[in-house]
């Protein structure tokens, strides 16, 4: 040990009390709190043998330090600290978290002098104690090293680098987490049109969105593989969306760049299908966009992710499905597409614009290019061989058509069907959105039969004003199994058929129905003479014919006005209005400005449409019953589900009254105002129509399985002149309507009518079948009945007993001849 270390050690087990300094504070010259046990070194690196408080006791010290004598060795609070206190940094293991307290720089004014220190860098700073209480100034601060502040900054720089790389992926997670999958899907994603179907099972329109959605199953291998060769060909491995082409859209929506593609399907889908997306180039959407591929990628299988896709994305030439797609560009179903045409139609769904039309500046060129990536890409994918590429060529799409969804019939039919689906509780939307299966009741044949019978019987020259409407009803189950509206929906878009207009006599049927259930008889008698006055109103019959007392079957044959309105008055218009509301005419159109009430109300002075009267005579066919006519067999929605319109019918009236009525009306064919309805095979029977001045002219009439009325009339309300014909409803009306059976009851077993309660002959002419002759455009002579009573003060209700001469119908047409006109009434 040197004499240095002895001294030290001496120094430290020889210190005095320190209250040999009578209470004063001892400085130090090493600057040292001496209860840090700070030391000390000289200036040749050697430790000062000297005790804690910094004072030397090396015999050759001089100055400050050794004046302070060994006395200023003790420690402050008077407690002495061991020699392993003085390298370990502390002086008692009850203090080592003191604050070190620097030196003031000048002394307390008042206060105690320090020891004044050496400045040598050997010498120690001395310190004065600080009264209890008092706090210490602030020290000097010491000059920063170059080092430690570049570490600081380098710190610095790395917290907000991983504070900047730390955020967007806590945000990512929050996003992704924060973010659901739809639970809806968007209301175009699954707007589907609705398909018309005739009786058949064939098409007859598609109305709303052109997308028929389809099975994956039904799309072939590899025109799925073509699709995803185009849009996507990680498809399977990817999580649902490609980060590359996100970055990519992402800066191109950022810096306002042309729009980019770096989507995949799933994203695609997703975008397309699902609510609460939109198409609008935003960073918020494309983010949502993608937390939600990312959910459908783990949550959803593939193959319900590309179903979707093909069953919403846009293909061109209107078509948003792969189905539709398929009958627009190929005019085949989806399952019949070849790879060729497969890869085509992927090609087109980056340019359906392209795609749609070759003739476009650059789009031939264009597509080929495409459709070869599309194909080069199935061989990469393995799809295809490279032998099977070498021998595709480019399928060149068939001429687009153009659409024409409402012309001629169609969008008639369109205008019927969708009114009655409304009245079955259908909305717009579901009509337009639904995809509905809709199953009418239209034969295609007959259809096209019943316009064939109007446009080919209508004469040339004939005014743009008149119309022609046609409808034809299954007596069974009221459906209207065709009908004719006009010549094209386009043109004219009034529907014949449905437009309200006064039927005059071919209402007739309807009181002589209502009197026949009121109890009267086919051989009951009424006045048929001309003029007659009820209640002030005057009354006469076409051309003032006068027939005198006629019974039930005459009045009806030859359509007698003042006959009918006797009848009507023995049983009063109530009971005609009735049986009307019990054929399907409404109250409103019965009562319309007081026409109940009136004389003539069984002449036919209300409103009633085409597909009206054809329904009221179908229920004569059917004995009684009747159908409310409508248009629907079914409705299937996209679910599955179907609904089935029932057929279920209304006696109006009973089987006995239906087949005196048809008696009387089969007269009419055979030998009254409407032979020129008489049919070669079968028997008919129907009612002329006729009303004032020639404006509206009817032939209402049936055979057992199919009814059927036509009338013809002016949009202006005006007289109708046809060339050719005369302005009553026995000549042009009955003839459209013995064209239009002829053909369609082709395919129809000839039926007999019921008996009826009582054979009653009218007017007898020949049996023997003719044609009759053409009427005169003017009106014919006055024909002068025998001299009677004008007011015969006595009419028979009944025939005589004996058998009438005419007999029962023999099941086969009959005509007459008769010099006058057969077609003489109202």
């Amino acid at each position: 040990m040197s004499d240095k270390d002895a001294g030290v050690g001496a120094g430290e087990s020889n210190r005095p009390d320190t209250s040999a300094n009578d209470g004063e504070p001892t400085g130090h010259a090493d600057g040292a709190d001496p209860s840090l046990g700070g030391r000390a070194e000289s200036d040749d690196g050697s430790v000062p043998t000297s005790g804690p408080s910094g004072a030397s006791n090396n015999d050759d010290a001089a100055g400050p330090e050794a004046a302070a004598g060994p006395e200023d060795a003790a420690d402050p609070r008077g407690v002495t600290a061991p020699a392993s206190a003085v390298e370990s940094g502390a002086t008692d293991p009850d203090d080592t978290t003191r604050p070190d307290i620097a030196p003031p720089v000048e002394p307390t004014v008042g206060g105690p002098s320090p020891v004044v220190a050496d400045e040598s860098p050997s010498a120690v700073t001395a310190v004065r104690a600080l009264p209890e209480g008092e706090k210490p100034e602030n020290p000097e601060k010491k000059p920063k090293k170059k080092g430690s502040r570049r570490a600081k900054w380098l710190r610095r720089t790395a917290y907000v680098l991983g504070v900047l790389l730390l955020l967007p992926v806590a945000g990512f997670i929050v996003a992704y987490l924060m973010t659901p999958i739809p639970s809806t899907a968007q209301a175009e994603a699954v707007k589907e049109a609705s398909v018309f179907y005739y009786s058949d099972g064939s098409v007859i329109l598609r109305t709303g969105t052109n997308r028929q959605p389809v099975p994956l199953s039904k799309v072939p291998k590899q025109v799925r593989d073509a699709v995803i060769s185009a849009e996507n060909r990680s498809f399977y491995s990817d999580p649902g969306v490609s980060f590359k082409g996100t970055a990519r859209a992402f800066w191109a929506t950022a810096t306002g760049g042309s729009l980019q593609g770096g989507s995949t399907i799933t994203q695609q889908m997703v975008r397309n299908y699902y609510s609460g997306l939109s198409q609008q180039r935003t960073a918020s959407r494309k983010l949502k966009e993608i937390m939600i591929a990312l959910k459908v990628g783990r949550e959803k299988d593939k193959s319900w992710i590309l179903q979707q896709y093909l069953n919403t994305i846009y293909f061109g030439r209107g078509a948003y499905s792969i189905q539709t797609a398929a009958q627009a560009y190929y005019g085949k179903d989806v399952q019949n597409l070849t790879p060729s045409e497969g890869a085509y139609l992927a090609a087109a769904i980056q340019v359906p614009t392209y795609a749609g039309d070759l003739s476009r500046q650059g789009a031939q060129g264009y597509m080929q290019a495409r459709w070869k990536y599309v194909v080069d890409g199935m061989v990469q994918m393995k799809s295809i061989t490279p032998q099977q590429a070498a021998v595709m060529r480019f399928p060149v799409p068939q001429k687009q058509k153009i659409k024409d969804t409402d012309g001629g019939q169609r969008g008639y039919i369109h205008e019927l069907v969708e009114a009655e689906l409304k009245r079955m509780g259908y909305t717009q939307d579901q009509i337009d959105k639904g995809g509905l299966r809709v199953r009418t009741t239209f034969d295609k044949n007959l259809m096209d039969d019943a316009k064939q019978a109007v446009e080919d019987a209508m004469p040339s020259g004939v005014s743009s004003k008149v119309r022609a409407g046609l409808v034809s009803v299954d007596p069974s189950t009221g459906e209207i199994n065709a009908f004719y509206g006009g010549k094209n929906y386009l043109d004219q878009q009034l529907n014949s058929a449905l437009t309200p207009v006064q039927p005059g006599s071919g209402f007739k049927p309807y009181a002589l129905a209502a009197a026949l259930d009121d109890g009267m008889s086919l051989d009951d008698y009424v006045d048929g003479s001309t003029p007659q006055t009820f209640d002030g109103s005057k009354v006469v019959n076409d051309d003032d014919e006068d027939f005198g007392p006629v019974n039930l079957v005459t009045a009806t044959q030859n359509s007698i006005n003042t006959a009918y309105v006797n009848i009507a008055q023995k049983i009063g218009n109530d009971r005609v209005m009735k049986m009307a509301e019990k054929l399907g005419i409404p109250e409103s159109q019965l009562t319309a400005n007081g026409a109940n009430t009136a004389v003539v109300f069984p002449l036919g002075v209300i409103d009633v449409s085409v597909e009206q009267q054809a329904a009221a005579y179908a229920a004569f066919a059917s004995e009684g019953v009747y159908h409310a006519p409508h248009v629907i067999r079914s409705v299937t929605d996209r679910n599955g589900k179907k609904r089935v319109v029932s057929t279920t019918g209304k006696r109006a009236f009973s089987t006995q009254v239906a087949r005196d009525a048809t008696y009387a009306m089969q007269k009419v064919v055979d030998a009254g105002t409407g032979t020129r309805a008489a049919l070669p095979d079968r028997n008919a029977a129907g009612k002329t129509g006729t009303t004032s001045s020639g404006k509206q002219l009817w032939f209402n009439g049936f055979i057992p399985q199919l009814a059927a009325s036509v009338a013809l009339f002016r949009t202006d309300n005006k007289a109708l002149s046809l060339p050719g014909y005369s302005s009553y409803g026995g000549d042009l009306p009955a003839t459209i309507w013995k064209n239009y059976l002829v053909k369609a009851d082709q395919n129809m077993s000839v039926k007999s009518f019921g008996d009826p309660s009582v054979y009653v002959g009218g007017r007898q002419y020949p049996t023997t079948p003719v044609q009759p002759r053409p009427r005169p455009t003017m009106s014919r002579p006055r024909t002068i009945a025998p001299s009677r009573p004008s007011s015969p003060t006595h009419i028979p209700t009944h025939i005589p007993t004996h058998e009438p001469t005419g007999g029962p119908p023999t099941g086969q047409p009959t005509g007459r001849v008769d010099e006058s006109d057969p077609n003489s009434m109202f």
